[in-house]
């Protein structure tokens, strides 16, 4: 007779001791130390005598991604919006983005009066499907944004053509993938801008904060004016004591700047990048051959990718197994098998307790704009199926040594065993 799960009072595969997360650079305490004596905290603060953490950041993850300019920011929401509004995207343009996301992806679309359109996604890779964006592409279509969602990578050959095709803007969101590659060149560098969340979860973070990428020197004029109030870098440096930034106001923009302590955290994290990506992707190959050992489906990643990034694991279980049962429960089971969360994979973006535009008086626009974003015209068979069928869990996971990959499967297979031993028998 099977040991009874967890949940139910049996005893658990694991009561905890996984890698915690965020993990500081060794450098982190000394940076944070010299900004918290600069005598500048702040890209406004007055300028003395040296680059701000800000520049130094930007420099860096540029440099990382070997393109010409990076603009941070507050957050990845941040970094989404003046991507959106820096690409020209504005009242009644519509956005095509993937149904499967963090909500994000769509409500930083309505942030800018844009109307989100949702894609589906292919099942093997949970990235936008390129064929769903094709139908969707109508004269009113402004851009595309793809996410890279999980450890997945979406088809950037084909989703390069389709916006160039249809002479639309393409913005990668790159909140999940720092560091992925497709044919050997970083995620974020395909599109016009590529945008990153460094949020707490992220494998790149300094608690909240962002950035943008780009290669093109006006975009990344107007994303600097949307960061702080309409300034920008001084070509030159100012006197010690002056402000750094002059007052451009093309665009009009908001402060979402980010601070001096967390540009300085960033470069200290950015150093260690690699090495934990690398841990990651191989304990994930380890945990592959165990899920599909035991019958649970893997994220892939689309044809082209030369390497991945971890920021959460994915397993989706086969259909037959889940008839009565709710895959939140099935969550539960692993959670309490493992002390640690798993849960289910993100909803689609239209059935999510938190996509309610209508809460806010803020996007009442009229009639028709309210038509056109009413979430209720979007029932997408591929991102529904998978997200009733998929859990997830937390990347910190994945930097254990090898032994913590065979507990992982064991919770698995513990919890597969009993919803296939509880299926009503065919008779």
């Amino acid at each position: 007779m099977s040991q009874p799960l967890a949940i139910h009072g049996g005893r658990p595969v694991r009561e905890g001791g996984w890698p915690v997360w965020p993990i500081p650079a060794p450098g982190a305490l000394n940076a944070l130390n010299e900004v918290l004596h600069s005598g500048r905290w702040s890209i406004s603060g007055p300028y003395r005598g040296h680059a701000s953490f800000d520049r130094r950041f930007a420099e860096s993850f540029a440099r990382y991604h070997d393109v010409i300019h990076c603009v941070p920011a507050a957050s990845g929401t941040a970094s989404l919006m003046m991507a959106l509004e820096a690409c020209g995207v504005g009242a009644g343009d519509e956005v095509i983005t993937p149904a499967l996301s963090w909500v994000a992806s769509a409500s930083t679309i309505l942030g800018v009066n844009a109307i989100p359109v949702f894609a589906d996604v292919d099942p093997k890779t949970l990235c936008i499907d390129p064929d769903s964006v094709e139908r969707l592409i109508t004269p009113a279509t402004k851009a595309i944004m793809v996410v890279h969602l999980y450890s997945g990578v979406a088809d950037m050959d084909r989703l390069s053509k389709i916006a160039k095709r249809a002479s639309v803007k393409l913005i990668e969101d790159c909140a999940q993938s720092h560091g992925a590659e497709y044919r050997s060149r970083k995620v974020g560098t395909f599109g016009h801008v590529g945008a990153f969340s460094m949020h707490h979860t992220k494998v790149l973070t300094c608690g909240e904060g962002g950035a943008t990428i780009t290669s093109d020197a006006e975009i990344a004029h107007r994303l600097q004016c949307l960061r702080a109030d309409g300034r920008c870098y001084t070509a030159a440096p100012p006197r010690s004591g002056y402000s750094e930034l002059h007052e451009a106001g093309e665009p009009m923009g908001s402060n979402r700047a980010l601070s001096e302590f967390q540009s300085a955290l960033l470069i200290e994290q950015l150093a260690m990048l690699d090495g934990q990506n690398e841990t990651r992707r191989r304990n994930a190959a380890i945990l592959d051959r165990y899920m599909t050992e035991i019958g649970a489906q893997t994220q892939q990643s689309a044809p082209g990718t030369t390497l991945r990034t971890y920021s959460g694991y994915t397993a989706t279980f086969p259909e037959d197994l889940l008839k009565d049962v709710d895959i939140a429960t099935v969550g539960e089971a692993l959670s309490a098998e493992l002390g640690m969360l798993v849960r289910p994979i993100y909803p689609p973006i239209y059935a999510n307790r938190l996509y309610q535009p209508h809460s806010r008086p803020r996007f009442a626009l009229g009639g028709d704009y309210l038509a056109r974003i009413d979430a209720e015209q979007f029932a997408l068979p591929v991102a529904n199926d998978i997200a009733r069928r998929s859990v997830a869990f937390h990347h910190a996971a994945l930097l254990g040594p090898e032994t913590d990959m065979a507990d992982i499967a064991t919770a698995f297979e513990r919890v597969l065993k009993q919803l296939a031993d509880a299926r009503p028998s065919q008779s």
